[in-house]
């Protein structure tokens, strides 16, 4: 194995999630009074942070940004979440890592507990040394904070960051490996495109997860 901190992202990278995320945010933005925005192009909002999607996307006022967020979750852990599935051939990379000398953690945008919870809802918690998100106070959101916390967490520190690869699907993910000075491989079967990831210089391409295997 070239690495010894391997980071996961969630969502279109270890799970195929769109469909929860999108009918959470969009019965979300009905709540709010925000009804009728095309939620159609996943690239736009999986990936970053739910709070830059309801700001940026989805143009909802500052002041219903929170109120937004709050009702995002409710509807998500109700439905949303129990949509979320494995993709296939990604179960069989990961308990092929669990035999390997190395440290695997999902490196998600999610709240950590939310994370957790998907994570234990797809059978895959106990794959995984730890389970790595945001928190609530917004000081952890990005994956250039994301990051280093996952390996801090994993035992490692910055010295280590040639050891490590964060593995996801959007430029998001890319972005926040770049601006770490870590490697990055681009999950080209989740909801990212080519064009938005290739610009921050991914190491590799995995066209299916079980590319992953002979990348890492």
């Amino acid at each position: 194995m070239k690495y010894k901190y391997i980071l996961f992202d969630l969502d279109g990278t270890i799970a195929e999630s769109a469909l929860g995320i999108r009918q959470s945010l969009e019965r979300a933005l009905k709540d709010l009074g925000f009804d009728g925005i095309d939620l159609s192009d996943y690239t736009k909002y999986i990936g970053p942070p739910l709070l830059d999607t309801l700001r940026n996307l989805c143009n909802v006022p500052e002041e219903l940004c929170d109120k937004g967020y709050e009702l995002y979750k409710l509807h998500y852990s109700n439905e949303g979440r129990f949509m979320n599935k494995p993709y296939e051939g990604i179960v069989e990379v990961i308990e092929k890592l669990r035999q390997e000398d190395v440290k695997i953690a999902v490196c998600s945008s999610k709240l950590e507990e939310t994370a957790i919870q998907v994570m234990k809802d797809i059978n895959l918690y106990e794959y995984f040394d730890e389970i790595c998100g945001s928190n609530r106070e917004s000081t952890r959101k990005d994956k250039k904070d994301l990051i280093p916390y996952a390996v801090e967490k994993l035992g490692g520190s910055k010295e280590d960051f040639g050891k490590v690869v964060m593995l996801g699907d959007t430029w998001y993910d890319a972005k926040g490996a770049m601006e770490c000075g870590v490697d990055f491989i681009a999950c080209n079967y989740g909801y990212g495109t080519v064009e938005t990831m290739e610009k921050y210089k991914p190491v590799a391409w995995a066209d299916k997860p079980e590319d992953l295997l002979r990348l890492l």
